[in-house]
């Protein structure tokens, strides 16, 4: 089992920053493909980034390309989502996840946290 915390969401303004944070604990998080999704108020959870055991390779949804930058600490069993020039489109509930496969597909992953809202207002 991998217990997977997300914190770091709030309500900020257009064009400010966040970063959000996934601490896991349970089995060697560094085995883990991480991923973070997001599911915008009234729409369907959608892909946003993963990141590789390693952190060596990473991919981004194209509507965040540029502006969101995920990283990973194995050292410290956490993972985090470096968001920069928000916008009201960003708004969504944010949810990190851990998977063995390199897929943007949410259903592959075996464990998902709970979430955490952030909301950007215009």
């Amino acid at each position: 089992q991998v217990q997977l915390v997300e914190s770091g969401g709030g309500l900020v303004q257009a064009g400010d920053s966040l970063r959000l944070s996934c601490a896991a604990s349970g089995r060697a998080f560094s085995n883990y493909v991480m991923a973070w999704f997001r599911q915008p108020p009234g729409k369907e959870r959608e892909f946003v980034a993963l990141i590789s055991q390693r952190g060596s390779n990473v991919d981004y949804a194209d509507s965040v390309k540029g502006r969101f930058t995920i990283s990973r600490d194995n050292a410290k069993n956490t993972m985090y989502l470096q968001m920069n020039s928000l916008e009201p489109e960003d708004t969504a509930v944010y949810y990190c996840a851990a998977g063995r496969a390199w897929v943007r597909r949410n259903t592959s992953y075996d464990y998902r946290g709970q979430g955490t809202q952030v909301t950007v207002s215009s």
